[in-house]
C-alpha cells in the first residue's frame, strides 16, 4: 500500500500464518498497512533503522509478532516513540508462554502493549491499532463502532438447542 499507517512486522516468515489475522482485520477496515519480516536477532541493524524511520515514513502504530525469545517488539520500542503492540507467536516447545513472557516483561519506560498468544492476539492487535488511530480519525472510529455493534448482533442471534 502506498501510504501505510500501520506496520505489521514479524520475526520470521513462518509467523505469517498467525500474523495474517492482523492483515485480514486491517483489510476489512480498508486501512493502509505494510508487512515486513525483520528479526531482532538476525537483522538487528535493519530493525533499528526501520523503527527510527517509521514515523517519517507515515507509520502511526507498529504491530510486532515474534516467537520464542520474542525480542522484536521490545527492540522496536527501544528505537521509537510510536505505540508498539506485541503479538506472542505460539511455539512448539512452550506453546507460546515463552513468547508471551518475553513480550510482556518490558522494563519501565519501554512499553509494549501485549496481546494474547497466537491468532486471537494477532486479530486483537489490529483492532487495538485501529482503536489507537480512531482517537484522532473519526472515519476509523465509526467503522469500529459498527464492527462492535455487528459483533453484538451476531451474539444475540445465536440460538442454542440443548
Amino acid at each position: 500500500m502506498s501510504n501505510p499507517k500501520i506496520a505489521i512486522i514479524m520475526g520470521s516468515q513462518s509467523d505469517l500464518e498467525t500474523m495474517s489475522e492482523s492483515v485480514n482485520a486491517l483489510k476489512g477496515f480498508c486501512v493502509e498497512y505494510e508487512v515486513r519480516v525483520l528479526s531482532a536477532h538476525r537483522t538487528p541493524k535493519e530493525v533499528a533503522k526501520f523503527a527510527k524511520e517509521a514515523r517519517k515514513n507515515g507509520i502511526k502504530v507498529i504491530i510486532a509478532g515474534a516467537g520464542g525469545a520474542a525480542a522484536l517488539a521490545g527492540v522496536i520500542a527501544a528505537h521509537t516513540t510510536l505505540p508498539i503492540i506485541g503479538v506472542p507467536i505460539e511455539t512448539s516447545n512452550l506453546k507460546g508462554m515463552d513468547s508471551l513472557l518475553s513480550t510482556v516483561q518490558m522494563p519501565a519506560g519501554v512499553p509494549v502493549a501485549s496481546m494474547a498468544i497466537g491468532k486471537a492476539g494477532a486479530k486483537n492487535a489490529a483492532i487495538f491499532a485501529l482503536e489507537i488511530l480512531g482517537v484522532s480519525d473519526t472515519n476509523i472510529e465509526k467503522k469500529l463502532a459498527k464492527y462492535k455493534k455487528d459483533m453484538a448482533v451476531k451474539v444475540k442471534e445465536i440460538k442454542l438447542n440443548v
